[in-house]
C-alpha cells in the first residue's frame, strides 16, 4: 500500500474528509466533485466489489491489516494513517469503524433501462432523511426487489449516513433518478408497471388484500416523511394501498412500511411459484 503518515491536517489531499458533520456542505460537495465516502472495511469492500474506484483511504493504524487485502488491486491509492484524535479533528467525529474511503461516484443509470431490466422496484419521492433512505435500500437488498427509483429531490443514497445505515446495500442495489411526475408517470405505464402508492386514502386497499393478486411488474411508491406523497405522485399511481394500524397510530415510519410491503410482496411471489 501507498501509506502516508499524517503530519499536517491542512494538506489539500485530505480535503475530501474535512468536517463531515456539515450536512449541507456534504450534500453540495459530494455530487459536484463526483465522490462519496465509504465508512468501515466492510462497506469499502462492497464498494470495491461493485467496481467503484477509490480515490484515497483514511485509517487508524490498527486497521491497516484489515484494509490492506482490499486494496491489492489499487496500489496507487494513497492510504492516510493517523491517530484517533487527529482523525476526529479532521472529520468532526470519532472514526469508530477504523477506516473511511473517498470513492469516485459511478456513472448514473438510465431509469428506462433499469425499469426494463426489473420486475419489482421501489420508488421514493422526496425523502429527506438519509437514515430512512439507507434503511430502505437495505430492505430492498434483503427482500429481493430489483431496483430503487428516486425523485429529483430525494436524499442522496451515497451520503455517508445512508451508506452506513444500509450496510453497503446502496452499493449493491441499482438505482436511478426519475424525472418529474409529468414524465415519470407515463414512463412507468409505458414500461408495463403498476405504480402502487402507499398512502392514507379512503379508497386505499389493505396490503393483505393487495398481495392476493400481485401484478407482473410492480413499483411500490413511498412519500416523504410526515407529508407523504404529493398530489402529482398520487395522480400518477394506478392504485393506493395502506397498512392498517391499531391503537390510534396513523402510520409507520417510511422505512418500516417499505420493509413490510416488500416482505408481503415477496411472500406472495413465492406462494405463486409454489402453486
Amino acid at each position: 500500500m501507498r501509506i502516508e503518515r499524517i503530519d499536517d491536517l491542512g494538506i489539500p489531499e485530505l480535503a475530501d474528509y474535512t468536517q463531515l458533520t456539515d450536512v449541507a456542505l456534504r450534500r453540495v460537495r459530494e455530487p459536484e466533485e463526483g465522490l462519496y465516502l465509504a465508512e468501515s472495511p466492510k462497506v469499502i469492500e462492497r464498494a470495491l466489489r461493485a467496481g467503484h474506484r477509490p480515490r484515497s483511504v483514511l485509517i487508524l493504524e490498527e486497521w491497516l491489516p484489515k484494509v490492506e487485502p482490499l486494496l491489492e488491486a489499487h496500489p496507487e491509492v494513497p492510504v492516510y494513517v493517523g491517530e484517533s484524535a487527529q482523525l476526529a479533528e479532521l472529520t468532526g467525529f470519532h472514526l469508530h469503524r477504523g477506516a473511511l474511503a473517498s470513492m469516485h461516484r459511478p456513472d448514473p443509470l438510465d431509469p428506462v433501462e433499469l425499469l426494463r431490466a426489473s420486475r419489482r422496484v421501489v420508488v421514493l419521492e422526496d425523502l429527506a432523511d438519509h437514515t430512512n433512505v439507507g434503511a430502505i435500500f437495505r430492505s430492498v437488498a434483503a427482500l429481493g426487489a430489483d431496483a430503487v427509483l428516486l425523485s429529483p429531490a430525494c436524499a442522496d443514497p451515497l451520503y455517508r449516513r445512508a451508506v452506513r445505515v444500509s450496510m453497503g446495500a446502496v452499493l449493491q442495489v441499482p438505482y436511478a433518478r426519475i424525472p418529474d411526475w409529468r414524465e415519470a408517470g407515463p414512463l412507468f405505464r409505458e414500461e408495463g408497471y403498476e405504480l402502487t402508492a402507499f398512502a392514507l386514502r379512503d379508497d386505499a386497499q389493505d396490503l393483505a388484500d393487495f398481495v392476493d393478486d400481485v401484478p407482473e411488474r410492480l413499483a411500490l411508491l413511498f412519500g416523504t416523511e410526515g407529508q407523504g406523497l404529493s398530489r402529482r405522485a398520487l395522480a400518477s399511481a394506478a392504485r393506493s394501498v395502506v397498512i392498517p394500524m391499531e391503537h390510534g397510530v396513523d402510520s409507520l415510519n417510511v422505512s418500516t412500511a417499505a420493509a413490510l410491503a416488500l416482505w408481503a410482496v415477496r411472500t406472495a411471489d413465492r406462494k405463486a411459484v409454489e402453486r
